[in-house]
């Protein structure tokens, strides 16, 4: 009886670990679309902001510091650390196309640099793999 509810136990185990490996990874692919870098107008309070993900989860970095995103509705994240949001604006094609944030009074729209995002996967993906030269084979 022991053993059988063991073998259970270890059978649940495995199978809630599976669910969560797939969940993290669907999180973080949806993630992906938000990654890159921001670029403001000159003259605004920062001239860029950088997202990242660590782990399933999503950052915003400038120069006034980094905070995590915690999502609200579709592509809106509230900018903790700074009381405010963020709108992952998309073009006709469902691509992030720039930012709109407004937080500590501010208000400031940003276009996606569309390289910046190219090299932040890169960065991903050597951290996970290790060997980017893996990716043209």
């Amino acid at each position: 009886m022991k053993k059988g509810l063991l073998f259970l136990g270890l059978c649940f185990g495995m199978i809630s670990m599976s669910f969560a490996n797939e969940t993290k990874l669907a999180d973080t692919s949806a993630l992906r679309d938000f990654v890159g870098k921001y670029k403001f107008p000159d003259g605004s309070v920062v001239a860029e902001v950088v997202v990242a993900i660590e782990d399933t989860a999503i950052t915003m970095s400038s120069s006034a510091g980094t905070s995590a995103l915690e999502k609200i509705g579709d592509d809106l994240y509230t900018i903790v650390q700074f009381q405010g949001t963020a709108k992952f604006n998309r073009n006709a094609d469902k691509v992030v196309i720039g930012v709109s944030i407004k937080a500590m009074g501010y208000e400031l729209e940003g276009t996606k640099d569309a390289s910046a995002a190219l090299n932040q996967l890169a960065w991903i993906y050597i951290k996970k793999n290790g060997d980017l030269n893996a990716i043209k084979k």
